[in-house]
C-alpha cells in the first residue's frame, strides 16, 4: 500500500471533476435537489479512481526497458539517445517519459509523451548536443504510466545509470577524413586551390589529359610513346611539420552558441590535424595559458590521431592570462625545423594585439605562422539593427568601432609579414581547412 501511495500522481481530470463537486455542494446550499448529485459525483470519482489504481498496479513490472548511448559523444554535434520500452499491460497505455540527462544540460522540464498498446515495444530516440568536454553522467528513467481513464499516473522507475565520454568533435572529423581530397573538400565548404608553380616531389609521368598543364609535357617520354603526349605528374611536398597552438587563457572563455572559443579552438584543430596527416604531413600540437600545457612532438606515426585526441580532450584551464613570451621560448627550442604554426587565439582590441605582437613577430622569423582568432557576431546583429534612440545609436557605433578594431589587427598583422584568419566561431573549421590547403598549394610552407 505504501509502494502504491509513494508511486501514484493524480491526473488534472481528478481536480476539475472535484471542483465540479465543491461547486454543487455550494449551490445545494440555495437549490436542495443539488446535494444528492454532487454526493453521487464524488462516489462515481472514488470508484474509478479504485479502478484505475487496480488496473495500473495489478502486476509488477509492467513496463520494462532500457537507454542505448554510445560511450563516447561528440562535442557540438547532436548525439542520439534511444529508449526502448515494453508493455506488459492489457490495455494501451499513455506514458510520460522523464529521462535523467546529465546535470550539464540543465534540462529542467525534459519529458516525451507516447503511448503503447498491449506487449507492444517501441524505439524512442531524441538527441542531445553537449556543449562540454569531460564526463557526463545519466541516471535513471522515470515512467509516468497512465489508463485509458486517466485519473492516476504510476510512476516506474528503470535503474539506467551510465556514463558517456563528451570528447572533441570527431563527428567532423569523420566527415573530413571522407573528404580529404581536394575535389571533396570543396563541397564541404572548402575551395580548391589553382597551382601556382610545379610541386618539389616528383610522382609519375603519365599520359597527358584535356585541361593538363602544357609546361608539364615530357618530350621524351612523348617521342618513345609514338606522339602520344606524356606529361610528368608532381604531388605537394610531404612530410612538412604543422603545428597547431592553442591559447588556454580568459580571451578563449567567451561562449558562442553555448560553447567556449577554446572548444571550437579544439575541434578545428582535431579535424586540420586529420587532414595534414592524410595529406601526408606531420601534426603537433602546442597548449598554453600562464604556462606550457600539452607540448606533441609533430609526427606521422599511426597512433599520432589517437595520442591528439586524448590530448585535446584532456585540455583544463583556470583562464588565466597568457604567457606568450614562454610560449615563444618553447618554439624557438624545441621546434627547430621551420614549419606552419597554427596559432588558435582571440584579441578583442588593438592593445591587446600590440602586447604580445612582438612574440608572434619573433615566431614568424623561424616559422611560418597562421592567426587565427575570432569575429565578436554578436556585434555584427547589433550593427545591423535600426537605432531608434540616443543610446541605441551609441551602441551602435561603439559595435562598429570594435568590428573596424577587428579589421584593422588583419592590416596590421599582414604589415609585418604574419597571415591572419578572422573567422566566426561557427565557421572555424572550414575557414582554417581552407587556409592550410591554400598556403600548401602556394607551396608557401
Amino acid at each position: 500500500m505504501k509502494k502504491i501511495l509513494f508511486d501514484s500522481f493524480i491526473n488534472r481530470r481528478v481536480y476539475e471533476v472535484l471542483a465540479m463537486v465543491a461547486v454543487l455542494v455550494l449551490l445545494s446550499y440555495g437549490i436542495d435537489f443539488l446535494f444528492m448529485p454532487a454526493i453521487l459525483l464524488l462516489a462515481f470519482l472514488f470508484t474509478c479512481l479504485a479502478l484505475d489504481a487496480f488496473l495500473l498496479f495489478r502486476i509488477d513490472d509492467p513496463i520494462t526497458g532500457h537507454r542505448k548511448v554510445n560511450e563516447r559523444w561528440s562535442n557540438g554535434d547532436k548525439n542520439k539517445v534511444t529508449i526502448t520500452l515494453s508493455s506488459r499491460f492489457a490495455f494501451t497505455v499513455q506514458l510520460t517519459i522523464i529521462d535523467e540527462v546529465p546535470d550539464q544540460f540543465q534540462l529542467r522540464e525534459f519529458s516525451i509523451k507516447t503511448q503503447l498498446s498491449p506487449d507492444e515495444a517501441r524505439e524512442i530516440e531524441y538527441s542531445l548536443r553537449p556543449q562540454q568536454r569531460g564526463i557526463h553522467q545519466f541516471n535513471n528513467i522515470n515512467v509516468m504510466v497512465s489508463s485509458p481513464l486517466k485519473l492516476i499516473m504510476r510512476r516506474i522507475v528503470l535503474p539506467a545509470a551510465e556514463v558517456v565520454k563528451v570528447m572533441p568533435s570527431f563527428t567532423l572529423l569523420k566527415k573530413y577524413s571522407l573528404m580529404a581530397m581536394e575535389t571533396n573538400l570543396a563541397e564541404s565548404g572548402s575551395r580548391k586551390m589553382r597551382k601556382t608553380g610545379h610541386s618539389l616531389e616528383f610522382e609519375q609521368i603519365r599520359e597527358y589529359v584535356t585541361g593538363d598543364d602544357v609546361r608539364g609535357i615530357n618530350w621524351t617520354a612523348t617521342a618513345r610513346k609514338g606522339g602520344q603526349l606524356m606529361v610528368n605528374s608532381f604531388v605537394d611536398e610531404r612530410s612538412q611539420q604543422v603545428y597547431c597552438i592553442i591559447d588556454k587563457s580568459r580571451v578563449m572563455k567567451m561562449p558562442f552558441e553555448g560553447m567556449t572559443l577554446l572548444d571550437y579552438a579544439i575541434n578545428a584543430t582535431l579535424v586540420l590535424s586529420q587532414v595534414a596527416l592524410i595529406k601526408h604531413d606531420k601534426a603537433g600540437l602546442i597548449t598554453f595559458d600562464e604556462k606550457i600545457g600539452d607540448f606533441l612532438l609533430a609526427d606521422r606515426k599511426g597512433m599520432q590521431m589517437s595520442l591528439l585526441m586524448d590530448t585535446l580532450y584532456s585540455q583544463k584551464t583556470n583562464f588565466q592570462e597568457a604567457d606568450f613570451e614562454q610560449l615563444q621560448v618553447l618554439v624557438r627550442t624545441r621546434i627547430t625545423q621551420r614549419s606552419l604554426v597554427i596559432l588558435f587565439t582571440n584579441f578583442e582590441s588593438m592593445a591587446a594585439l600590440e602586447r604580445q605582437l612582438p612574440y608572434i613577430r619573433n615566431l614568424a622569423k623561424y616559422h611560418l605562422v597562421l592567426v587565427v582568432f575570432f569575429e565578436n557576431t554578436g556585434l555584427a546583429g547589433i550593427v545591423q539593427e535600426t537605432a531608434e534612440s540616443i543610446e541605441q545609436l551609441y551602441v551602435k557605433a561603439i559595435a562598429e568601432k570594435f568590428i573596424m578594431e577587428k579589421k584593422q589587427m588583419v592590416k596590421e598583422l599582414y604589415k609585418y609579414g604574419i597571415i591572419s584568419l578572422l573567422t566566426a566561431p561557427k565557421q572555424v573549421t572550414v575557414n582554417t581547412v581552407n587556409k592550410y590547403l591554400e598556403l600548401k598549394s602556394r607551396q608557401v610552407i
